[in-house]
């Protein structure tokens, strides 16, 4: 069955903006129309979810001021030869049994008939499936009453070119059991009228694959192929990601089977060149032919997306030139001195600052690092793996082997790379896709620099002081704020990761010291000394505690393992007194009156957490307290910088005035119990 007007010949390919956050401008459509335009694809499909008249207030009629703006929208895709499609999306509140609603959503499309606007969609995704009892009165199922109310207002639209209707189980994860036995697309198929046109996303919301076998399924369900409203790219989802990759993963078999396809990009209209220009490509690509290149379609995209960052001629821009000009020519003149020659600087003084220009390497890195929702890019899967490699691969206990070094330098190469490319595109001259792009590549460039001092703090390149330790990082020191600390909070996190080998949470395990970990204390002791600079003369106790040649008092003393072994103890003496004779302190320090006590701790620079000292510490303190003591002390050097930032941060453990008979060097803390 043909219907008038509708050619079921042509596939419809294009855009969607049907993504959640602020619409594009009317501005950036119409580039994107032209983009479209360029690149041989043919739909745009309106349907912003933030737009309040499209969804939330979809029964208010447009003003005459927006009515204007979209009859100039309506007619530069035309002027295109793009065809726009009007999405309209009742479903949060309307109720299908009342004939005023249907008279509300027939006025609103027959306004913006009156516009131009030939082709039109009904959108019921992302609703709540519980009718009212109105609704249960009038309909056996939620199906029948969408079905019903999309067949009325396509038979009164009468001559629409296309009409789509977006179901609420709208991929194969939300059909129940599966795609075959849904009775809700069972019904869809059945009652809904042959010439509308259903939208569909794949096995998923944002299908990492889509197979010719499940189109091959769902068209068999719903009695006509489907329109691919396609995700893959869309990042609505996570505000830390972007996607620059290819349009991959979808066999060009598919292209007979469908009836188009319409990507949902990114939020930012200026980050989606590479998603449109890849589609357009696959579009083209012909299944019985040389067929479609993920990579080969990429590098084309960059080519050509690598001359937009270069432009200064942006989209409006010209409009924008004109508009400064007249708000300059309402102010006074500036002050120039245009006999004025450019600065030189002389000698000896710094030489003027000159951007780098955008290299096509830079937009390939730039591709790998946000890349697509299950797949990292070829240089971010590497930077990973060799990050893996060097935590695993640190001897805990000895100087780096040649291969560590050698692949650490490696990746601080590639660390570099990303710094220089993120300098580079700063200095673009396109500011409106800099200004898109700024908040991710300023995010990576964080993360890879807090990578990069990582593995410069393992391969002993840096002090493992301050920040290793700290209980209060500069903010990006760590990412995601509320949201980020929820999501640490629930079990399995990080399983998501794409980067699947290494675990993504240290786990910790503190348990009692026994005799055979003496061997593994003595190593952390000594490896401290040599990795934090520590002088041991003059010889304090807490040198003669961590060292074991003083055992440690029942009950007051930890260790703490992660995956690799031991990596860091607690030890306390309950009373310092006895031991003190021996050392340099002598037994009747007035400090021991007061602080009868000693603690010392120390753990490895591959523990970054604070929290496995900080519990160690507090189970001492207990043990202490329950055993009478009144105060406790530490002795710390001025070179182990990492101890006595902690120490610091604790906020029990105050300053205590040295003894003259102590080092200099020595620092004492103590703390009252």
């Amino acid at each position: 069955m043909s219907t008038p007007g509708r050619d079921e010949t042509r596939f419809l390919s294009g855009v969607v903006e049907g993504f959640y956050g602020r619409p594009w401008t009317m501005e950036q459509r119409t580039e994107l129309f032209k983009r479209e335009h360029m690149w041989g694809l043919n739909t745009y499909l309106y349907a912003p979810k933030d737009d309040y008249k499209h969804r939330m207030y979809w029964r208010e009629l447009y003003s005459p001021e927006e009515a204007e703006q979209l009859v100039a929208l309506i007619s530069a895709a035309e002027q295109n030869q793009i065809e726009f499609i009007y999405a309209i999306s009742p479903g949060l509140d309307i109720t299908f049994s009342n004939p005023r609603e249907v008279a509300a959503l027939k006025r609103k499309l027959d306004q913006v008939k009156q516009f131009g606007c030939r082709s039109f969609s009904l959108l019921f995704d992302d609703i709540e499936t519980n009718m009212c009892p109105a609704d249960k009165e009038a309909f056996s199922s939620f199906a029948h009453a969408q079905i019903a109310i999309t067949n009325e207002v396509y038979q009164h639209l009468g001559d629409a070119k296309t009409f789509l209707f977006c179901p609420t189980d709208y991929c194969a994860a939300f059909c129940s059991p599966n795609v075959p036995q849904s009775s809700y697309l069972q019904t869809v198929g059945e009652k809904l009228l042959p010439g509308i046109d259903i939208l569909w996303t794949g096995p998923k919301v944002v299908s990492h694959k889509i197979s010719v076998e499940s189109i091959e399924e769902v068209t068999a369900v719903l009695k006509r192929p489907p329109v691919i409203w396609d995700n893959i790219h869309a990042n609505d989802y996570d505000p830390q990601r972007m996607f620059l990759g290819p349009y991959k993963d979808r066999p060009t078999e598919l292209i007979p089977k469908l009836r188009g396809v319409l990507t949902n990009p990114n939020c930012e209209f200026y980050l989606n060149f590479v998603a449109i220009h890849t589609l357009a490509t696959w579009c083209k690509s012909s299944p019985a032919g040389e067929g479609y290149s993920a990579q080969e379609a990429l590098r084309l995209a960059l080519l050509d997306w690598m001359q937009e960052f270069t432009s200064t001629d942006q989209p409006g821009g010209a409009c924008e030139s004109a508009s400064l000009k007249k708000e300059l020519s309402d102010e006074e003149p500036m002050q120039t001195d245009v006999s004025e020659s450019p600065y030189v600087p002389g000698p000896g003084e710094n030489p003027l600052y000159t951007a780098k220009p955008l290299t096509l390497d830079d937009l390939n890195l730039l591709s790998d690092l946000f890349y697509l929702p299950y797949e990292h890019g070829p240089t971010a899967r590497m930077m990973l793996e060799e990050l893996d490699w060097l935590k695993n691969h640190r001897p805990a206990a000895a100087a780096p082997t040649e291969e560590w070094c050698g692949r650490a330098g490696k990746f601080d190469g590639m660390c570099e790379g990303v710094v220089q490319m993120f300098y580079r595109l700063s200095n673009v001259p396109n500011r409106r896709v800099l200004y898109d792009l700024y908040n991710y590549i300023c995010d990576i460039k964080s993360g890879v620099g807090l990578a990069r001092a990582y593995v410069k703090t393992l391969g002993g390149q840096n002090q493992p002081s301050a920040q290793l330790l700290n209980d209060d990082p500069e903010p990006w020191g760590f990412r995601g704020g509320l949201s980020g600390e929820f999501q640490r909070m629930l079990p399995g996190h990080g399983n998501r990761d794409l980067f699947k080998h290494p675990p993504m949470t240290a786990v910790y395990c503190i348990r009692p010291y026994c005799t055979e970990d003496k061997v593994e204390v003595q190593k952390i002791f000594k490896e401290m000394q040599t990795e934090g600079d520590v002088r041991l003369q003059p010889k304090l106790i807490s040198d003669s505690l961590s060292s074991c040649e003083i055992p440690p008092s029942p009950q007051c003393a930890l260790v703490v393992e992660d995956d690799f072994g031991v990596c860091g103890y607690a030890l306390a003496l309950t009373d310092a007194k006895q031991a003190a004779g021996s050392d340099q302190r002598p037994g009747n320090d007035p400090l021991l009156k007061d602080y009868p006590s000693l603690v010392a701790v120390q753990v490895l620079p591959r523990v970054t957490d604070p929290s496995p000292a900080k519990r160690m510490i507090s189970q001492l303190l207990s043990s202490l307290r329950n055993s009478g003591s009144r105060g406790v002390f530490c002795e710390l050097r001025q070179s182990d910088r990492r101890m006595l930032d902690f120490f610091s941060k604790l906020g029990s453990f105050k300053h205590i005035p040295m003894d003259k008979s102590l080092s200099q060097d020595a620092v004492v803390m103590a703390t009252q119990l």
